[in-house]
């Protein structure tokens, strides 16, 4: 049985920080990469997964070994095996191995998707728009191109998985020993290492920081649409493919229309005598242009009149919305001498 400590070169009280330095030290000088000593590599490796661990650790001090994944948790369905051992074990845990990998099979090296919102008021909603915004984000390290590794060396096959970048776990259970699929923690599942990082990425490949890119409102959208913008989100790791650009529209409220769909809505105040006896009427559009309006005489309060494809655009369509007038017959609140010796006249005459 390997003493870790005895491995690692450290007593048993050492601190956190000192079994991080000697590990530091040791995977230096015996790495495969730098011309090391591949099974004592191996070994010092196993010894700092425990030894940084603080449940294994204790796992290990009190057992002389790990029984991997063997936290208890109540509130999980885990069972306490303590007369066999001090065996523990989590079902979750045990039957999670046995019916699925526990390996992420996605691109590990994508980028992240960015998600923001933009206001925009509805004329643009109408029109659309060609902008462009600025972004923090991951971007491509300007050094060494999305490589990770510092200009002029290579890059490695990583020693630890072979360049699969996934290794297997054996975990001992009540049911026997079950083996999983996991990734790498040496490379991170990427299979490969830079020779030298990047001094500016620290082999990320990629650096934060503000860019500006140009993007495409299309007429029709609405509140709460959502426009994707492939490629802009942030940059991979290690020359990995960014993420998307998500776009969530917020339309501001118009002044003077109401939006209902593609529909435009708005009330129109008229006088009496406009609605009694008739006539035309300017109608505003969202192209601030003015429309005339054939009133019939005896027009009543609250009549809608429709305007057809003076709307919005339907998205990512040829047609539009209509545009719907309410009339509403205006009351005067102050009215000279002459003009109550009128009503009053027509009050008479039964109007």
């Amino acid at each position: 049985m390997n003493d870790y400590y005895k491995i690692l070169g450290v007593t048993r009280s050492a601190s956190p920080e000192e079994i991080k330095k000697a590990y530091y030290k040791l995977a230096h000088k015996y790495h495969p990469d730098k011309g090391g000593d591949g099974k004592e590599f191996k070994k010092i490796n196993e010894a700092y997964q425990v030894l940084s661990d603080k449940t294994k650790k204790n796992q290990y001090d009190k057992f002389g070994r790990v029984f991997d994944g063997a936290e208890t948790r109540p509130d999980m369905g885990g069972f306490d095996f303590g007369g066999a051992g001090g065996f523990e074990f989590d079902l979750n845990d045990i039957f999670g191995d046995i019916f699925g990998s526990s390996f992420d099979k996605r691109d590990l090296r994508r980028g992240e998707d960015i998600k923001i919102d933009i206001e925009i008021p509805l004329s643009v909603a109408f029109t659309g728009l060609r902008k462009k915004i600025k972004l923090q984000k991951f971007i491509l390290c300007s050094r060494c191109h999305g490589s990770g590794a510092e200009p002029g060396t290579s890059i490695k096959k990583c020693f630890t998985c072979g360049g699969t970048g996934r290794v297997q776990q054996v975990k001992r259970t009540f049911l026997g020993s079950i083996s999983r699929t996991t990734i790498c923690p040496e490379c991170g599942g990427e299979g490969q290492k830079p020779e030298k990082p990047c001094s500016v990425c620290k082999s990320e490949g990629r650096v934060w920081g503000k860019t500006e890119i140009e993007i495409n409102i299309v007429p029709g959208v609405d509140t709460n649409q959502i426009l994707r913008v492939p490629g802009q989100g942030n940059a991979g790791r290690n020359g990995g493919k960014s993420g998307d650009l998500f776009i969530r529209i917020l339309v501001m409220q118009h002044p003077i229309f109401e939006r209902r769909g593609d529909d435009l809505f708005f009330r129109k105040q008229i006088s009496f005598s406009q609605a009694t006896l008739g006539g035309d009427i300017d109608i505003p559009t969202i192209e601030n242009k003015k429309l005339l309006l054939k009133i019939p005489a005896g027009t009543q309060s609250g009549k809608v009149f429709r305007l057809s494809n003076k709307g919005i655009p339907h998205f990512m369509g040829k047609s539009r919305g209509h545009l719907y007038a309410e009339i509403q017959i205006q009351v005067p609140k102050h009215i000279s001498k002459k003009q109550k010796q009128l009503i009053q006249e027509l009050k008479k005459q039964g109007l």
